[in-house]
């Protein structure tokens, strides 16, 4: 019987899904888990997907850790609990060039990539979704670049470690960046309250629908001969001269 999971790294909790699918094993859950998250401590802070290999006649377990989504590796390695709501709209990170390609030689042997410098491309365009820039440049400007061969050397070497200085001139260009994104989203939001706030104000001023005419007005546009002759006040009889 293999059990299919995924959990949080290094603190996997019991929960009615885990009980559900491991209870009915006849095995012990509370040490099922605890040993998951021995398994799985090197990916503290990050989804990872478990399979448990469970004998039923023996009551004896084997488990089988696979490496995090993409996704789940670029959030990590950004920090970030989740990832933007308005891709290619607002940017959340701004992460190295080296660290997608530490994702990348983690994750290429189940990526339907012909080679490492694939497998880069299909994680930068990952961090597209998600709102992740790389070496402050969109990802899709990251993707062209890989193809047109600018990033081979890097990719070649393999190097993953990002310097300190780096590190600061991202976080300084995120920053900026970050600023400048919420001022013109608070724009976009005062814009539109303004806009809201018009609309109400004219519904409120127009007139209500049906509302008699005051004597002397003026019949309404379109309106038919004979509406217009009732809307006009009754004529008074001339008085007679003596």
């Amino acid at each position: 019987m293999i059990v299919k999971l995924i959990v949080d790294g290094g603190d996997m909790k019991p929960g009615p899904a885990v009980a559900q699918q491991i209870g009915p094993l006849g095995i012990n859950m509370g040490k099922v888990i605890a040993d998951v998250n021995t398994a799985t401590l090197g990916f503290k802070g990050t989804k990872v997907p478990v399979e448990i290999d469970v004998d039923s006649k023996t009551k004896t377990y084997k488990i089988k850790v696979f490496s995090p989504p993409v996704a789940e590796l670029i959030k990590k390695a950004a920090a970030l609990d989740k990832g933007s709501g308005l891709a290619g709209g607002y940017q959340v990170a701004n992460i190295a060039f080296e660290q997608i390609l530490d994702i990348a030689k983690t994750k290429q042997a189940n990526l339907l990539a012909k080679d490492l410098k694939a497998a880069v491309k299909l994680v930068a365009g990952t961090c597209v979704s998600l709102g992740v820039i790389i070496d402050n440049k969109n990802g899709r400007d990251i993707e062209r670049d890989i193809e047109a061969g600018v990033y081979d050397k890097e990719i070649k070497s393999g190097k993953t470690e990002v310097s300190a200085e780096k590190k600061k001139q991202l976080a300084d260009f995120y920053k900026v960046l970050k600023d400048k994104q919420d001022k013109d989203q608070k724009a976009i939001a005062d814009a539109k309250a303004a806009e809201e706030a018009a609309k109400a104000a004219a519904a409120a001023a127009a007139p209500v629908a049906g509302a008699a005419a005051a004597p002397g007005a003026a019949p309404a546009a379109g309106a038919t001969p004979a509406a217009a002759a009732a809307a006009k006040p009754e004529a008074k009889p001339a008085a007679k001269k003596k």
